[in-house]
């Protein structure tokens, strides 16, 4: 990633620009998502100075970067092994879907990174294979009492 790609991403987080509805701190069911205010009186639509700005052309990211992840990479979603080929390492990243159940997240995430992908999402995977060897009553001596232990409690014996 060359020097200007990361100054033009620290740009881009500069600005900071934060749109917020007009009136949603007032009531519950209102989000924060951006709404155009269209009211007669509203002093947002009126533009006064501390009931926030609205958006306009100038609080755009450069172009450069637009729709980029602040890594540097541009994301790839990605569904199965097809989607894998003909990525480009140097500039793009690989996000797996959240539908994408673990058996086949892990065949995606290891082809991905032996491609040299990088993986947004990647999760650690521990491969503990369970054993059924391990008993699932222990008999333990507690001075004189045998203790029984089960997976539902504990049993004592006299």
């Amino acid at each position: 990633m060359t020097t200007e790609i990361k100054r033009l991403i620290r740009v881009r987080t500069d600005k900071g620009a934060v749109f917020k509805r007009d009136g949603f701190g007032k009531k519950k069911q209102l989000s924060d998502s951006w709404r155009k205010p269209r009211g007669q009186h509203n002093k947002q639509r009126e533009q006064k100075k501390a009931k926030g700005a609205l958006p306009k052309p100038g609080f755009g990211s450069p172009v450069a970067v637009r729709g980029m992840h602040p890594s540097g990479f541009f994301e790839v979603l990605v569904f199965t092994l097809q989607d894998l080929e003909g990525l480009d390492p140097k500039t793009q990243a690989v996000r797996i879907s959240a539908t994408v159940g673990t058996r086949k997240r892990i065949g995606l995430q290891e082809k991905a990174i032996s491609a040299g992908l990088k993986v947004l999402n990647a999760r650690v995977m521990e491969e503990t294979e369970t054993t059924e060897e391990a008993p699932e009553t222990k008999e333990e001596s507690a001075g004189d009492k045998k203790v029984k232990k089960t997976a539902t409690g504990v049993k004592k014996n006299e």
